[in-house]
Parts: C-alpha cells; structure tokens; sequence
C-alpha cells in the first residue's frame, strides 16, 4: 500500500473481486488509496472528492465513489473494480460485452475516466437488462468525462446486450477503425502519470503561494528539514541549472521556484521531498516561510492602469506581445455600408478540467534522467528539463505516460520542472501526484479576453468591414500568450470574404493564473464576437441569419484577409447546405412553440467557424520511422515508430490507417511501437496541438510508408505500383510473384518520413500564408429558455465539419461530440475564479444529463495537401458552439448576451432590463 499502516491496526477482511483479502491502513484511509496500494490503479482518482466519479467501483454490486468510502466500511463485503474484467469474464458476461462495445463505439478517448463509466454501467445493466438511454446517463451521471461528450458513452451501454464482438480487423483511409487501444482502455490496464513509478521512489510535495502577489523570505528549512525526516527541502538555489521556463526562447520567464517574490496565487516556493507519509503529514502552515501580502494587479484594466507597477521588468507597460492583421481600409470599408454593427464582448478564464490529474515520477541513472509524466510535448518538455538541469538534451529522456485529457494544458511542463530537480540532486528516484486543487490552481486556463468589434456590410448583407481590438488575460506568465495574440487576428473576422479588415490583440501580464493553450488558441473567444455582430447585420439588414454567413462564405479561389489564397478545401458553404434543412425546421419549431408558452422559450442558432491546422507562419516538422521486424513466430511485423503523443484524439489509430492505406501490403500486420512519444525511441513528431497531427504526423507516417514500400519493390526489382502481400515468412512482390524470404532481407530495412507544412513568416500587417489549410464548420443550436428562472437547456445541436477527408468517421464524431460540449461548457457554465473554484464541485463542466442529441454532417473537400485528403478536426469541433447557442438564447428571448458564461442570473437580470426598457 502507498501510506504505511500503524502496526497495531487489525487488517479489514473483505472479498477483492473474487478473492478474500485482507488490508491494514489508518482510520482515514480510502477505499481508493488502499486499492490502489495493492496494484488496482484501474480505479482512477481524479478529485479525492466525489465530484468525478473516476473512483467508481462496485460495493455489494451498487456503484460508490472508493474516494468517499473508508477501508473500514468495507469489511466482509464485495469490492469488485475495473480489474475484475477479465476476471469475472465468465460469471459476469455484462463486464466482457461493455468492454467490446465500448471498444466498438469508441466510447473510450482518453480513458481516464473509462474504468469508472465501465464500473457505473455494470451496475446499471446489472438491474436493467436493455436500458434506455435516459437510464444510462442517470447511471453515468457521476462520473465525469472531459472528452468524449458522452453520446458514444451511452450508445455502448444501451448495445452492450447486445454482445458485440471485440475485432482488430484492420482498416485504411475510411474505415471505422476502433481505437487500437480501445480494449486496455475500457479493461483499466492502460497507465497514466500516477499509476506507475519505481517502487523506493520519493514522493515530492509542492508548498505553494497563498497570495497573488507577494514577497517572502524563508526560516530555518534545515532545521525543518531534520525535524520531519525529509530528505530535502528544495527550493530556488537548489536548481542546478536555469531556475525558469517558458515556451518561447525570448518567454522563460516562468520560475521553477520563486525568488523573494511570487506573481499569482499557487506559485510554487520550495518542494518537500521524503516518504509519503512524511511528506503529506505536514501541515502547510507549518512550513518555515514569512510573507509580506503587496498590492496584485487582477484583469487586464488594472494591469494597463496609467500607474500600474510593472509585474515583470522586462514589460514595463505589462504588455507582454501583441499581434496584428491589416488589409484594404476598414474607415471606407465602414462608410459605404448599408449597416453597421459593433460590440463588446467578455470570455472568463476557463479550466482545462481533464479528469487525470498532472503526475509523474523522475529516476536518475548516472549521467541521464528519465521523466515520465502525462504531457503533450515530449521533445519540448526535454529542452525545458535540460536547462533546469544545465546539461544537454541528449541526457534527458522524457518518457510519457498515458495522458488523460490535455486540450493544450498539458503542452506547459507542470511536474517536470519538479521532479528533475530532486532526482537529479538526490540521485534517488522521485514522483509527484497534483491534488485536484493544486492542479486547478497552479496550472494554466484560457486566456479571458475583453473584446471590442465592428462588422459592416452592403444591402446584400456582403461584408465591407471588420475590426476587433482584443486583450487577453495572459495572468502572471507568457505561457502561450504569444500565440493567442498572433492566432487570433488571423481567424478574428470569421470564415468569410471581407476586404478590408484590421484586427489587434495584446497579451497582457496580471497576477492572475498563468493563461496558457487551449483548444482554439483565442479563436473560441473571438468567434463569439463574430457570430454575434454577424447576427446583428442579419436582423438591421432583414436577412435570414444563414443566409447571411451562406453569402459571405469563403470559398475556393478566395483570398483571405491575410492575402492567402484557398487553392482547394475550403469547405463552408457545403457545410451550411448540409445544415439548411435542419435550420429551417428549427425555425418553424420554435415559432409553433413560443406562439402558445409565454414562460418556456424555444429559439435557434447558427454559427460558423475555421481554423488553421497547425503553427502560424512558423515551422511545423513532424518525422516519423517504420520498420519491418520479425516477430516472435517467424513473421513480418511493420512497426510504426510514433512520436505524435495521443491524448484522446486517436491520432495513434489514425496513424496506422494511413500507413497501411500507403504501405499497401496485402496481409500486413501494423503495430504501432510502445515507446509512442518517448525522446530516446522515437522520432519528433512535434507537439500535440493545433489540430496538426493528422494534418503533419499524418502526412510524415505517409512519406515513411511510402519510403519503406519503395525500398521494398526496389528488392524484388520491379515497378512502384506492384503489388505486394505478405505470405507467411515471405514477401510476395509484383504481378510476377516474386518471392523474397524476410531472412533475406536487409538489416534495418526502415522507412523514413518528414513534413513541414508550406507557411511563410507574415509581415507587419499580418499579410502571408500563417496555415496551409484550414478547417470549416458551421454548427446549428436548438436551445429552451425558462424565463422565469434565467436557464438555458440545449436541446440539439446539428453540426456540419469540413474535415478534408475522414480518416476515421467514428474518431471525428468523437471529436465533434466532445468539442460541443466543451463549448457548451464555455457557453454556459464554466468559469474559473482563483481561489474559489479551484475543485470539481465549485467549478461545474458539462454532464451526461447536459449534452444534447448530436447530428453530425461529415463534409470531406478534401485538402490535396493532407494525408490522403484529411485535415484536422480537434479545434475546430469546439469553436462554433458557444456563439451557436448564444444566437439561439438570442432568438428564443429577444436579448444579446455578450458576456460567457451565461449564468442564470446573468440572463435573467438581462431579461429584466429588456422588460424594463
């Protein structure tokens, strides 16, 4: 177990999935931390709380939370977790069918949260044979899933009855392949960042700021040190190397710890390094450390004030960058227009909310380190990691976990930084697990933003003008905030044809959270503000609103407001066909609903959106290497050797389509390595972000396919297009059927491949080619407004995705059910306040109960740039949907609310002041 038990502590005798055991631990131990004392890391811990349900087990056959129940409850009872699976196969047959259909509707993305949905739907299917979907999601209730939006989650336990068989049938470009590890996912055997690390390892413990701002100076930490029985107690001068980091090279300026003073509230200051027990048995408050509370600058206002001090040296205004997009004359622009519309707007700080927790472990072997933490940047994590440590890149391994749940939080190191020094220093192995707590308070958040914008257009309803200025909240440190601010003057004015736009962001320093990457990059923010001034000139013109954005479209041949233009897959104006039936039934449903309820309103809307995949007008490269290896039975095995980290996303999957849709070798068997994303094994395959791994990785597993199968025809001397199959230990090559025996082949026959997207850098006005393709959607809401109270239920929304082409159709519905609920999150509900929700209860994210019916349109312009046509999908699936369902509370009620989330008691005093007015 984890916390050593008192010795005189009588063991609790209960049956463990079949089996009698028998554990000793303290009174407050949880059934959780002791199951997972003993090996059972299936079941998760993802709030300590009860808020997430990842902790789900069976008690007695009915679901609990083992984060809530002590070891003591649980004597002479029955504890079955995820583990009993595979065991319980054959009594409990429910278990093996909700494994296959999970696996089978790619229910499982992530899968940190999949154990405690498996656990949950055993329960339920125990009591109803064939449930109804309402009875899945109440089963599912408790239990959180950040990634999934929980459609195909419901759709598996509603078929599980159905015993749907497990199959690896292999597929290439099309084809609904599940995910290829789907089945350890839903059987808990996949390991995240703290379900493994060596077992004398350390355990690390952050001490953290109470204040945003403030100066301190340390006690006696030796003394400190001998009196706790710690091992270390680590702080600034402990770092051997470069106490900061940061993404970019002219931005590390984030510190590792704190020097005399700290910039927002969780800062890290020192680190107690020791046993667990004598490291968790500390009290905070104890800990040698006097502060001195100073005046924080909380907001953008504050932090440009006339007199506002300088929170870094560097950025005396505390405008760390900004970022600008200028063509054509916006004044003219605005003059010649029929009508005019303009804004301001205001987005939070939103949480990333990933169910797994940050985590990880460091061990130090001679003149190497290895880290193996969850993250999205393996090969940014080591540059980071090496200069904290002062030693080369080729002396850092960063070995990745599985990552459960990222959406851009886990591109910043968060661990790492940590667990490097302590290894490093102590030369002993060390690991880390973040408290739900510290890593909703220490971790970054979408940039919040304060928009101001202007649309005008013709008495067509085309539009003559776009302007935006936008601050973002970057909080204490740069994180991403260069990004955000170049990102989003690019994709500010929306996917549609404007001649004359100017658009200007900046990213401002405060003291508030660090604001980082997520999920749009900025783009979510600044499409509220689109989509609503495009509804403004839709009602001042007397247009149709999907008329409106069906007429200003970008379109093949187009040139875009950075004077780029769309040569091909550019896909909007098909997405909005696509959805024109299902607005107009909208609409008349809403008008034969409101003409006889006063209380209850239904209304309809619509937006539209586009991304660009990948880094803006930056160097992009992804590589990757396939070999061809014997395997244990004598046979061929092509192997696939990933550095693209998959998050949920699928992107592994996705990879071996594309190569088995370029290797083109009959019978082929494709694996993809275990060492995915691991510094030392793999190649860089770069960050997963931006939407760019099917677009870049994608493309570079293509090129390393291609590679290897001409290399292969070359053997057998014949023609590029030969067809080639494999027949037990042999290669059959050519029409000729010539045979090559895989003993025959040479050594390290291997396949190489690497793509950078065609980008160039963009000038003072923004004017280049920031992307090489972009992807479109346009996404319809149907919302009911009780204007009584002030809530919003979303009632369907209908979706239509330019993906270029789906390499995988189940993976990108996956993806687009996600992202809509993330945007109905953002839309509705989440708001991220330092301080006071910094945990699952206080900090509301989307549940089964809240996510509507999903119709998804899959459009497929395919890129000739993409591998085999695909672009990205990631992004783009959450972008449209706030402003969607802020134009359907809009025309259900008649009120424009431009400030996210809408809270009940935001739209309902909005509503009394229409009345009022």
């Amino acid at each position: 177990m984890d916390h050593a038990a008192p010795k005189d502590i009588e063991p609790i005798a209960f049956e463990l999935n079949g089996e009698p055991v028998a554990l000793a631990a303290g009174p407050f131990t949880s059934l959780a931390d002791a199951l997972r004392g003993v090996g059972m890391t299936g079941t998760k811990i993802g709030c300590d709380a009860g808020d997430c349900g990842a902790c789900t087990v069976l008690l007695d056959g009915e679901a609990v939370c083992a984060c809530l129940v002590p070891l003591a409850q649980v004597r002479d009872r029955r504890v079955s977790t995820i583990e009993s699976v595979d065991h319980d196969a054959l009594v409990d047959p429910v278990a093996e069918s909700l494994a296959n259909a999970f696996s089978h509707h790619g229910a499982a993305q992530c899968g940190i949260c999949t154990p405690g949905m498996m656990q949950a739907a055993r329960a339920l299917l125990t009591h109803v044979h064939a449930p109804t979907r309402a009875e899945a999601e109440v089963a599912i209730g408790g239990v959180l899933c950040r990634c999934t939006g929980y459609i195909k989650i419901v759709d598996a336990i509603c078929d599980a009855p159905n015993d749907l068989r497990h199959s690896r049938t292999p597929g290439g470009v099309g084809a609904r392949v599940q995910y290829v590890d789907a089945q350890q996912k839903a059987r808990g055997t996949t390991k995240f960042g703290a379900d493994r690390a060596p077992v004398d390892a350390l355990w690390l413990r952050v001490i953290r700021a109470p204040y945003a701002s403030a100066t301190f100076t340390f006690g006696d930490l030796d003394a400190f040190k001998q009196r706790h029985g710690l091992d270390a107690v680590l702080t600034a001068r402990d770092v051997p190397g470069r106490n900061s980091f940061g993404i970019f090279p002219n931005t590390k300026d984030q510190p590792v710890f704190a020097e005399r003073h700290v910039r927002y509230r969780g800062e890290a200051v020192a680190a107690l390094v020791g046993s667990r027990d004598s490291v968790e048995s500390i009290d905070a408050a104890a800990f040698p450390i006097a502060w001195t509370e100073t005046r924080g600058l909380h907001g953008v206002e504050s932090a440009l004030a006339p007199q506002a001090l300088a929170i870094h040296d560097t950025h005396p205004d505390n405008v760390l960058t900004r970022g600008n997009l200028r063509c054509g004359d916006v004044a003219a622009g605005h003059v010649r227009a029929a009508a005019s519309a303009d804004g301001n707007f205001e987005t939070p700080f939103v949480e990333h909310a990933y169910i797994e927790p940050e985590a990880g472990y460091a061990e130090r072997d001679g003149d190497t380190i290895t880290i193996a933490a969850s993250t999205q940047a393996p090969y940014m994590d080591r540059e980071e990691t090496a200069a904290v440590l002062g030693i080369p890149e080729t002396q850092v391994i960063i070995a990745p976990t599985a990552c459960g749940g990222g959406f851009g939080g886990k591109l910043d190191v968060a661990v790492q930084p940590f667990l490097a020094v302590a290894a490093w220093t102590l030369n002993k192995p060390v690991r880390m697990v973040y408290s739900r707590i510290e890593s909703m308070a220490s971790t970054t958040k979408r940039h919040p933003s304060t928009i101001t914008a202007k649309a005008s257009a013709d008495a067509h309803g085309r539009l003559t003008a776009y302007e935006m200025t936008g601050d973002f909240n970057t909080g204490a440190y740069a994180s991403w905030g260069p990004t955000v601010a170049n990102r989003v003057p690019i994709h500010a004015h929306g996917p549609y044809k404007v001649p004359n736009v100017w658009n200007r962001t900046r990213a401002v320093y405060t003291n508030d959270t660090p604001a980082g990457a997520f999920r749009g990059f900025g783009v979510p923010q600044s499409a509220i503000a689109n989509e609503t001034l495009m509804d403004d000139l839709a009602q001042k013109l007397g247009i149709d609103r999907w008329t409106i954005r069906h007429i200003n479209a970008l379109r093949v041949g187009d040139a875009t407001a950075s004077g780029q233009v769309l040569s091909a897959s550019a896909g909007l104006a098909p997405c909005l066909d696509a959805l024109k039936p299902a607005w107009d039934k909208a609409l008349i449903d809403a008008a034969a609903h409101n003409a006889t309820n006063t209380r209850h309103k239904r209304g309809a809307g619509i937006a539209c959106m586009w991304y660009g995949c990948g880094n803006t007008a930056l160097p992009n490269p992804s590589a990757m290497r396939i070999t061809l290896e014997r395997d244990a039975d004598g046979g061929a095995v092509f192997r696939v050797h990933s550095g693209a980290v998959d998050i949920g996303q699928g992107v592994s999957t996705v990879l071996l389509q594309i190569v088995h849709e370029a290797l083109a070798v009959e019978g082929a068997v494709i694996a993809l390595t275990p060492d995915v994303g691991n510094t030392a094994k793999t190649p860089d395959a770069g960050k997963t972000s931006a939407s760019r791994q099917t677009f870049v990785s994608g493309n570079a597993a293509r090129l390393a396919a291609l590679d290897l199968r001409a290399k292969l025809v070359r053997l057998a001397n014949v023609g590029e297009g030969a067809p080639i199959r494999l027949d037990g230990a042999a290669l059959v090559i050519g029409r000729e059927q010539r045979r090559v025996a895989l003993t025959d082949l040479p050594p390290n026959l291997e396949g190489h491949g690497r793509y950078d997207p065609p980008t160039t850098l963009l000038d003072a006005d923004g004017q280049g080619t920031p992307y090489a393709t972009y992807g479109f959607a346009a996404q319809i809401a149907e919302v009911m407004v009780d204007t009584a109270l002030g809530t919003t239920k979303v009632l369907h929304i209908h979706a239509a995705h330019d993906v270029g082409r789906a390499i995988n159709p189940m993976l990108v519905e996956g993806q687009i059910h996600g992202g809509i609920a993330q945007g109905l999150g953002l839309a509705l509900m989440e708001e991220f306040i330092p301080g006071k929700t910094e945990n699952l209860h206080d900090y509301l994210i989307p549940t089964a109960g809240d996510v509507p019916p999903v119709t998804i349109h899959i459009i497929e312009d395919a890129e000739p740039e993409g591998p085999f046509g695909a672009k990205g999908v990631g992004e783009p699936a959450l972008v449209a949907t706030a402003p969607a369902i802020l134009s359907a509370i809009r025309h259900a009620t008649g009120v424009t609310m431009r400030r996210v989330p809408v809270l009940p008691h935001r739209l309902w005093q909005a509503l009394q002041e229409q009345e009022a007015s």
